[in-house]
């Protein structure tokens, strides 16, 4: 890599190879092109993709979905790599930094079925597919009727297993499914107040070495403030609570009129059909210490309230 000016040639993107995660590169690839730069790809194929026969809560957590991108960056393979925000651990390992958030998309969940328009719609016993130990929770609170089924794979693979019958329906992202065009695919996109997203969901974050103060600088051109400082609002709710694909917990932040940033959060036990616990914090959030302590305040809530 060298520079030309203020313009990086060569900048290499380390990811996941599923179609969804490719859109979310080239996404980047292209915003970085109309700036000059030049970009190329590479492609890996990470231990979350490979391991689809358990949930992930019991083989690792999200950073099953980010380590060999990781080491792509640590060996000089690439330069940078853009996750999905929320599979990305909340404590990056030394010497790795989120340099960037961009504009966040839709960030709630989607009901996708063949057959059925909405949750209240699925017949009494419905399956229903999620891996999710936030969704299941979520779901069993609005309807304890429902069996729902694992549901493991890149988008495609659900939706595929949906087609074959396997599910009556089942609980995506519907910032996955707009950014690829399916957007047609979603009966409804649940209220947030009604199925809290994951911290982070339906944003991208660009992870790259600390000590690459260029690349910090050149990725800071594409960074979304408001979104960024949100999403540091959720994911310090995970980091109090010790958060991962093992925790069934939401948390989801929202600017009000004000320019004040209120959070939300849930928590619930997979193991039982305990009510949930669900708590909100509103604070002035004008940088990240704000929206890391906005997000402190509303895990000390829940726990307050009985969440562990």
């Amino acid at each position: 890599m060298y520079f030309l000016g203020a313009v990086l040639s060569n900048i290499v993107i380390a990811t996941r190879e599923s179609r969804l995660a490719l859109w979310q590169a080239e996404h980047v690839q292209a915003l970085l092109q109309e700036r000059g730069h030049t970009v190329s790809l590479l492609g890996l194929t990470t231990t979350g993709d490979q391991i689809l026969d358990r949930s992930l809560s019991k083989v690792g957590g999200k950073g099953l979905f980010v380590k060999e991108l990781e080491l792509a960056l640590e060996e000089g393979r690439a330069d940078i790599a853009v996750h999905s925000l929320k599979d990305v651990p909340m404590d990056l390992p030394e010497g790795f930094v989120l340099a960037c958030v961009l504009e966040r998309e839709d960030p709630r969940d989607a009901l996708v079925s063949p057959r059925y328009d909405s949750l209240a719609a699925l017949p009494q016993g419905a399956v229903v597919g999620t891996s999710s130990l936030r969704r299941i929770v979520l779901l069993r609170a609005l309807r304890p009727d429902l069996r729902i089924e694992p549901l493991r794979g890149n988008l495609d693979t659900r939706l595929r297993k949906l087609d074959e019958g396997q599910y009556d329906a089942i609980v995506l992202a519907a910032a996955g499914l707009k950014r690829l065009g399916l957007e047609s695919r979603i009966r409804v996109a649940f209220d947030p107040d009604t199925m809290l997203p994951a911290a982070g969901q339906g944003a991208l974050g660009i992870e790259v070495r600390a000590e690459r103060a260029d690349l910090i600088e050149l990725l800071s051109a594409l960074t979304h403030q408001g979104d960024w400082l949100s999403t540091a609002a959720e994911r310090a709710v995970s980091r109090a609570m010790g958060g991962s694909c093992s925790m069934p917990l939401a948390a989801h932040a929202r600017w009000q009129a004000d320019g004040a940033l209120r959070i939300d959060a849930a928590w619930g036990n997979p193991e039982d059909h305990t009510p949930l616990v669900k708590v909100h914090a509103l604070a002035t959030a004008g940088d990240f210490a704000q929206a890391n302590a906005l997000g402190e305040r509303a895990a000390a809530l829940l726990r307050d309230a009985g969440a562990h």
